[in-house]
């Protein structure tokens, strides 16, 4: 694997702290919308606490504060890279999880490394709807793995996600996933699901401090169900959440008792 350019990659990976794509996709690609201070109350001319002052004593609309904040994620990536690279050099080092997967990588003729492990700013899309698409990471088999040094929180995110895109690497060199979903969606949604399940995202404490779910009974599956349809419906040729939940539905029982390259759930 090269190092990846800036594109995203196939496989991506959405932000667990943000709005998605609306479940039904138009016919014609969504317009995005250009920040307009008079609509938005979100004036970019203005210092930075000026605005955040603005968004507290509500004057900004919900488009304005993403407008804002994909304006801090510019003035902030040079820090939030240099921080995401030494998070990731670290994990590539000392994370049990990380290196388990490398070498099950290794022992398929794969090299991951931090050599094609970027980090990038990864640009929010916000439609004319107003909602906001956001990811964490991706992975392309051409390229390597993609994460988000703007979205990933703590080094204990930025793991979770780097795991997620190394279990797809390794299903990829292990059976070679349709990523675009050109042949079978089924593809994409085996590994959404085993990514998802292995990598530590849903587990429990990471659903109840983070996102707020305290469901106690089938919190693990209804995360992972979740986060694979979201996914799934990112596969161009998706239609709709309708057919993305139909198609992990479909594959949910081998995928989700899968647990190679582990013996068990890591955590």
């Amino acid at each position: 694997m090269a190092s990846p350019p800036s594109p995203p990659p196939p496989s991506q990976s959405p932000s667990s702290d943000s709005t998605t794509a609306s479940s039904t996709q138009p016919s014609q690609p969504p317009r995005y919308l250009e920040n307009d201070p008079k609509r938005t109350g979100y004036d970019p001319s203005l210092a930075w606490y000026f605005n955040y002052f603005r968004i507290l004593t509500g004057k900004v609309t919900r488009e304005g504060v993403e407008h804002y904040r994909e304006d801090r994620y510019k003035a902030n990536e040079a820090r939030d890279c240099a921080r995401c690279e030494t998070d990731r050099d670290w994990l590539f080092q000392h994370s049990p999880v990380v290196r388990f997967l490398r070498e099950k990588s290794a022992a398929l003729n794969g090299d991951l490394g931090p050599h094609n492990v970027v980090c990038r700013r990864c640009p929010g899309r916000i439609a004319e709807d107003g909602t906001v698409v956001r990811q964490t990471g991706g992975f392309s088999p051409d390229h390597g793995i993609l994460l988000c040094a703007n979205e990933i929180r703590d080094r204990s995110h930025l793991e979770d996600t780097l795991a997620h895109e190394m279990v797809h690497a390794w299903d990829h060199l292990r059976w070679k996933v349709d990523w675009m979903g050109g042949m079978d969606l089924k593809h994409a949604a085996c590994t959404e699901i085993r990514a998802s399940m292995l990598s530590g995202e849903c587990r429990w404490t990471r659903e109840a401090i983070t996102r707020g779910n305290l469901t106690l009974t089938q919190q693990f599956q209804n995360c992972v169900r979740m986060r694979a349809i979201q996914s799934v419906m990112n596969r161009p040729t998706c239609k709709d959440d309708v057919q993305a939940t139909k198609v992990v539905n479909q594959v949910w029982d081998s995928c989700f008792n899968d647990k190679r390259p582990f013996e068990e759930i890591y955590r």
